[in-house]
């Protein structure tokens, strides 16, 4: 997160110091002159372009995720050495003061774009009318910065979100580096009164032994919480603390400054060959932060001890060079305003994503930081109004602006409660009473062969998102390897006892597989897991992921053995990635394992029904749902279906098992389509909608008859 001022490039600690008097009440910031670092610039530069790529074109620039790690390493740097001056200083670290100043330095550009994302959540045409609570929410955490935590609390998975991430999201990288302004001065003060009181005077070495310490616990901290709960052990701040330590440790370790012309260079391109190799080889799947963390901390580490200028071909001459120093001067605005601008386009009318609307978007956001930068970046930091006052009227114009910004977003849902509490009784009206002819029926059934597709899409775009089961307590995600079940409809002994089985593309029939239970009077049994299909092939997915996933089915196998089910019903995302070992392909190892897993059913006598997965977009089709024809959004069959699906190749051909393939319903020979009969298929890019899935209910009822009756 690009949050450091260039106005704390300093003289690098150890050097001959300027020991002028700071001006009466003046920001102890100027105690002492600083000499501005233009490569550490230059690796701002590189950091917000990591991310703003990753976040355009994740497919090509996939651990570009990385920039974060370097903007922290930048941070403990910059922050750490103007402490450590003023320390030397002064004595002291006037907290106020140096709370004032990041107020004045971050709260502006930030605090407008959050105002920004506040009205747009106001404005139903450009946010879904389902996604307004959990954006209101978001906002109200990142104006407060605490986003960090409330998507560690919530669970949420940066790098493989399957949902629909808000406009600030990636305030979560602020809330951080915030969190560290408050706690890093206070870590030197402790370290400077224990020098003072048990180490004569040794400042310095109390400071470096303090930071050193804690940025150790937060490295083992780091590695051990990514191992066993990786999602919150993105966002939790002291998982990320040993970051901004070795920045720190760089500024206050002589040795580690790199002044001699061969070890500036060689470490200098070595940290960037690290920068690079990382956001090609890293992606989603990497076990991040952990060890993984290590190669973009260390790699902008060596480029921000790399000093040496003496050549034109040195990096920190190339990272010099003037493109290089503008895109660091904006990238604080460009982290800020790129992301809302990214989710916010796909529901603008007219706009597309095609190659020339994200750089056109792309240029944009350049411009938008710019003029950031220029009219409020840079003027606020300056104000007089707030800077020759004491620094508590900073803090309070600070909290005022905040309130504002909190307001705001209260009154976007304020305004836009009634439609979202209407859409609510809507889809229930709708599953309770769908149109003849409705979803997949308007394909499937001959009656319906000459009727009209309804004028309205049901769900409206704008409310599909919210057309998802609630059961939740049934889905277990991540690291959780409980095998939980959930039992529904019939409780009578001699009740055909029904199973379903999987991922979340499983989960998706809950509600209607409950409707089938309680009109047929079946007892429903399920066993869910995000992201873990049954199936006996590991994962490819490292790390606690893969091993809670190998679990899980383990617990899954133990529980249907002590239970007596009568079929088995079970469906997957198509493009789980499989581990290979041992075939020779992943192909081939997830049909395996589907077969392994399913025979042991089928060996007992209970035959197990499945389904061809959906088309998975590369976005959720209602963002041009919600500002086009229906027809306009129709995707290229090439592009958004399996060819290939796992599940299809292992049940062709295999005794006790029925396959359902809904293929024709979702697509034609060249397109799919994200409406079908009136029909609104998607809640997101990838799960279909309740009301969709219910339109399929009599022909996933007629295979589970079949099944049972074939027993």
């Amino acid at each position: 997160m690009p949050s450091a001022d260039p106005a704390l490039e300093p003289r690098l600690p150890g050097g001959t110091e300027d020991r002028r008097r700071r001006p009466a009440g003046g920001s102890p910031e100027h105690a002492e002159s600083a000499r501005f670092l233009p490569h550490v610039q230059g690796l701002r530069a590189i950091a917000v372009l990591c991310v703003v790529l990753y976040h355009f074109w994740p497919g090509r620039f996939p651990g570009g995720y990385i920039g974060v790690d370097i903007f922290f390493v930048i941070s403990g740097f910059l922050i750490t050495s103007h402490l450590m001056r003023e320390l030397t200083t002064t004595g002291t670290v006037r907290l106020g003061q140096f709370w004032a100043r990041r107020a004045r330095r971050l709260l502006p550009a930030s605090l407008l774009v959050l105002l920004f994302c506040a009205l747009v959540a106001m404005t139903p045409y450009l946010t879904p009318t389902s996604a307004l609570p959990n954006e209101v929410r978001e906002i109200l955490a990142s104006t407060f910065y605490v986003e960090n935590w409330y998507l560690a609390i919530t669970s949420a998975d940066y790098l493989n979100n399957g949902g629909e991430p808000t406009t600030v999201q990636h305030y979560w990288s602020l809330s951080l580096e915030e969190q560290f302004y408050v706690i890093w001065p206070l870590l030197m003060l402790l370290a400077a009164w224990a020098a003072v009181k048990w180490v004569r005077g040794a400042v310095r070495r109390s400071v470096i032994t303090v930071l050193a310490v804690v940025s150790a616990a937060s490295f083992v901290f780091c590695v051990v919480f990514t191992i066993t709960d990786p999602a919150p052990a993105y966002f939790v701040t002291f998982g990320r603390m040993w970051q901004f330590g070795v920045g720190a440790l760089i500024a206050l370790v002589p040795l580690l400054r790199l002044r001699s012309a061969v070890a500036s260079f060689v470490a200098g391109w070595a940290g960037i060959a690290a920068l690079v190799w990382a956001t090609f080889a890293y992606d989603g799947q990497t076990p991040f932060p952990g060890y993984a963390a290590l190669v973009p901390t260390l790699g902008a580490g060596l480029i921000i001890a790399a000093s040496n200028t003496d050549r034109w071909w040195y990096p920190t001459r190339v990272l010099s060079v003037r493109p290089a120093q503008f895109v660091g001067g904006i990238s604080y605005s460009l982290y800020l305003w790129h992301w809302p601008l990214i989710i916010i386009a796909p529901s603008v009318p007219f706009w597309g994503l095609t190659i020339y609307h994200r750089v056109a978007l792309l240029a944009l956001c350049f411009v938008l930081a710019w003029l950031t930068k220029t009219f409020v970046e840079d003027p606020f930091r300056s104000w007089k109004v707030l800077t020759a006052r004491p620094p508590r009227v900073t803090l309070w114009a600070a909290l005022a602006a905040m309130l504002l910004v909190a307001g705001t977003a209260g009154a976007a849902w304020a305004v836009n409660a009634p439609a979202y509490n209407a859409g609510v009784r809507a889809l229930a009206e709708l599953r309770a009473d769908p149109p003849e002819c409705f979803g997949a029926a308007s394909v499937l059934d001959p009656a319906c062969e000459e009727a009209a597709a309804p004028d309205t899409i049901l769900p409206a775009p704008g409310f599909a998102g919210a057309d998802r089961p609630s059961d939740d307590q049934c889905f277990v995600q991540l690291n959780d390897a409980r095998p939980v079940s959930c039992e529904f409809g019939s409780d009578a002994v001699d009740a055909p006892r029904v199973a379903l089985i999987g991922d979340s593309h499983a989960f998706q029939l809950l509600p209607t597989f409950e409707r089938m239970a309680e009109r047929n009077g079946w007892h429903l049994t399920t066993f869910f897991k995000g992201a873990c299909p049954w199936n006996t092939t590991p994962l490819s997915t490292p790390g606690a992921f893969g091993a809670a996933c190998t679990e899980w089915r383990e617990g899954v196998a133990s529980a249907l053995a002590d239970r007596e089910i009568d079929v088995v019903f079970t469906s997957a995302l198509a493009t789980t990635p499989y581990s290979s070992a041992g075939f020779d392909s992943s192909q081939d190892a997830a049909v395996a394992g589907y077969r392994e897993a399913w025979s042991e059913m089928i060996d007992r006598g209970t035959p197990v029904v499945t389904v061809v997965d959906n088309p998975v977009w590369e976005t959720d089709p209602n963002k041009c749902l919600r500002t086009r024809d229906a027809s306009e959004c129709d995707g290229l069959r090439a592009d958004v279906l399996v060819a290939d699906d796992p599940l299809r190749e292992a049940a062709e051909g295999m005794a006790g098992v029925t396959l359902l393939d809904f293929t024709d319903v979702f697509c034609d020979d060249e397109v799919c389509r994200p409406v079908v009969g009136g029909a609104n298929v998607y809640r997101d890019q990838d799960h279909l909608t309740v009301t969709f899935a219910d339109t399929l209910e009599p022909w996933y009822e007629a295979a589970i008859r079949d099944a049972l009756a074939a027993r």
